[in-house]
């Protein structure tokens, strides 16, 4: 008699839930550690262009590394971005912004920046760069005057050393002039109330020179920077009021272009960072905006995009040194705006401009 056959089907079954078993154990093990170590994720707004590339190749990359996170990158122009953060208050998705001054006191004034944490790198400061309790200037560039040096050359013109070139009658047609809405021309506009007797607090001087004196030299009036290099470089213009971080820019290309601080003072822009306050990643935030205080960072600010260092330890090569603002007498030179008082009347001094600037 045949005996019957054994049926391992049964042990089959056993043996492969065990050997799943095992190996959802080893899976478990191996994502412990993964899971303890996963990247934190940081969202950086700050301006695109050369500035963009500055941070995703030179400066995130050591920051993700030292703090096993990643940064987002979110590029925009500072009332962009400001527009952004009202929108999204209550459920921010930005951790760290990096703004101009002006839009950067409106969002301290809205709430949206958390207080800036005591540091050491804090007291390397100028005084310049502290903004307020809740944001810090991580760079700075000039507001002053930029000029075609071969131009002036040949037109016989001596080298300009104040804002009054601005209503030189030689330059009738060969002046640029950026417009309010942009912040070289409300620096210019400003400056010009203040060598005129007035200030942020009575802004008529500035208004009347403006009318008066250096609109019949205009030519254009410029609603973007970058309208201010291409007049410049086709020649129709000789002169503009100018950013130094800009001229950098230009001079990068050839152009003998030249950048001056006037001697009643140029302008400081400051470009300042905040964390915002409504935060998933605070601690985070805080490490990075004290990061790019450090002298490593705000050199590669100077040397690739022309910000001139706010912190007094850094140290910048002669090269780099003469086309940023740079160094304590220099600094103290510049001219700080009232960005609270220019931010409350803004709106109006626009539509003054509109009406009685480019009729």
């Amino acid at each position: 008699m045949t005996k019957p056959v054994r049926s391992t089907s049964s042990h089959s079954y056993r043996s492969l839930l065990r050997h799943i078993f095992i190996g959802l154990e080893f899976a478990a093990a191996l994502s412990g550690p993964l899971l303890a170590h996963a990247e934190t994720t940081l969202y950086l707004a700050n301006t695109g262009g050369s500035t963009e590339q500055l941070y995703r190749q030179k400066i995130i990359p050591a920051f993700e590394k030292a703090h096993n996170a990643k940064i987002v990158y979110v590029p925009g122009s500072s009332s962009d971005t400001l527009a952004k953060l009202q929108a999204q208050k209550g459920r921010q998705q930005i951790n760290v912004v990096v703004l101009d001054d002006g839009p950067m006191y409106q969002a301290m004034q809205m709430g949206l920046c958390a207080k800036v944490e005591d540091a050491p790198v804090m007291k390397e400061l100028y005084p310049l760069a502290q903004l307020g309790p809740t944001s810090v200037a991580v760079g700075v560039v000039a507001t002053g005057i930029g000029y075609n040096a071969d131009a002036f050359k040949k037109m016989g013109l001596p080298d300009p050393d104040s804002w009054n070139v601005l209503i030189n009658p030689r330059l009738k047609g060969k002046l640029i002039v950026p417009t309010i809405s942009n912040t070289y021309g409300l620096h210019t506009l400003i400056m010009l109330a203040r060598i005129n007797g007035g200030s942020e607090t009575n802004i008529d001087p500035g208004f009347i020179a403006m009318q008066k004196q250096v609109a019949p030299n205009v030519l254009s009036w410029a609603t973007t920077t970058g309208s201010l290099d291409s007049l410049m470089q086709s020649g129709d213009v000789v002169l503009a009021p100018y950013g130094s971080g800009r001229a950098v820019a230009l001079q990068d290309t050839g152009f003998p272009l030249k950048f001056v601080y006037p001697k009643e003072g140029a302008v400081a822009l400051r470009v300042a960072a905040c964390s915002i306050a409504e935060n998933t990643q605070p601690q985070l935030s805080q490490e990075f905006v004290r990061y790019l205080l450090s002298p490593e960072v705000q050199t590669l600010h100077a040397k690739f995009i022309g910000l001139g260092p706010v912190n007094m330890t850094v140290k910048l090569a002669p090269n780099i040194a003469t086309r940023v603002p740079y160094g304590p007498e220099q600094i103290s030179k510049l001219i700080s705006v009232d960005w609270r008082v220019v931010n409350e009347r803004r709106a109006d001094w626009t539509r003054r401009w509109n009406s009685s600037i480019e009729r």
